[in-house]
């Protein structure tokens, strides 16, 4: 199948006196060496309606106009005011582009709908930068920067306990009670502490969690409160990366239960939800953030912001919806 290209101007002047002479659209189509579809696009895309006949029609300079608007980047947009305004406001609240687009599609029709590519290049396009939308995307930057693994830290795992030995249905997320872990760390100049971050893989529940130091013990001991709480069949197992922050994981299984897997060396992408969650979290405490002195509530807030906030891949509901519908399923075929 052949690309499809726009007609440019010459095309258009041509066009314009085929079909004043009275040439039929497939007629034009043949002189003009295109696909009738292209011909029957370009005139019903392009076509002139005004309130004064003899400005009403097909014209080529008017064509060549209404084509060109079209291309700018978030022109949509940019020609709907409630929508522009709409997305400005949900980008202030951090919402992505992608759970703009997905809020909309599924609770609006007509000209408010519109692709989170639209909205990129809306938020990238001369209106957008000049209100300086880039800085609520979720990376708050125009390019992204190359990604490294992280280096190895040397925590030896038995094979037990590797992500090669957990079970095929966890890495499918078809049930509730698999988590994964890590630790989000800042700039050592404002001290050791730090945060725990846990994710369940199947609502995409985030759980946050300050620490005054690394030391494994009151890591575990963190994970064990917030977890303990929950029925048993939604805390089952874990996964978390190498770092020697986690040595104490055989703690999980005498207390909760729960068996815990690590990710190969350099490889984090194998717990890829929680990273996914770091990467939203670090737009709320960057890595110079004095975590120390946030206060407790305040990161219960942001916890719980993430939490409400509709995500794609849990058709735009909610991580809260999700877990709270499972926990009521629980509880009601508890005897």
């Amino acid at each position: 199948m052949g690309s499809y290209t726009h007609l440019d101007l010459d095309e258009r002047r041509k066009l314009y006196q085929l079909t004043s002479a009275g040439r039929s659209p497939r007629q034009a189509a043949a002189e003009l060496g295109r696909h009738p579809s292209t011909i029957y696009r370009e005139l019903k895309r392009n076509h002139r309606f005004d309130e004064e006949p003899m400005f009403r029609g097909y014209f080529p300079l008017t064509a060549q106009s209404m084509a060109a608007g079209r291309r700018l980047r978030g022109a949509k947009i940019s020609r709907h005011p409630e929508l522009a305004s709409y997305i400005v406001d949900r980008l202030e609240a951090a919402w992505s582009p992608e759970q703009i687009a997905g809020y909309l599609r599924h609770r609006t029709a007509g000209p408010l709908r519109v692709s989170h590519e639209t909205i990129y290049q809306f938020v990238y396009g001369p209106d957008g930068q000049a209100a300086k939308l880039a800085r609520l995307l979720p990376t708050g930057r125009r390019k992204r920067r190359r990604r490294y693994a992280r280096k190895p830290r040397g925590l030896n795992i038995p094979p037990a306990h590797t992500i090669a030995a957990r079970p095929p249905d966890i890495a499918e997320r078809g049930g509730f009670g698999h988590w994964e872990g890590d630790l989000i760390a800042f700039k050592l100049h404002h001290g050791k502490a730090n945060l725990t971050s846990l994710v369940e893989r199947r609502s995409r529940y985030t759980v946050l969690m300050p620490n005054s130091s690394r030391h494994s013990a009151g890591i575990m001991e963190g994970i064990e409160r917030h977890l303990g709480t929950l029925p048993p069949s939604l805390r089952r197992t874990i996964t978390l990366d190498r770092g020697t922050e986690f040595a104490g994981y055989g703690r999980l299984r005498e207390s909760l239960g729960m068996a815990a897997y690590f990710c190969q060396p350099s490889a984090p992408w194998q717990k890829g939800s929680v990273e996914n969650s770091n990467g939203r979290i670090r737009r709320f405490l960057p890595s110079d953030t004095d975590i120390a002195r946030v206060p407790r509530a305040e990161l219960e807030q942001l916890a719980d912001r993430l939490n409400r906030t509709p995500r794609k891949c849990l058709a735009y509901r909610t991580p809260s919806e999700v877990l709270a519908e499972q926990i009521a399923l629980v509880l009601e075929a508890e005897p």
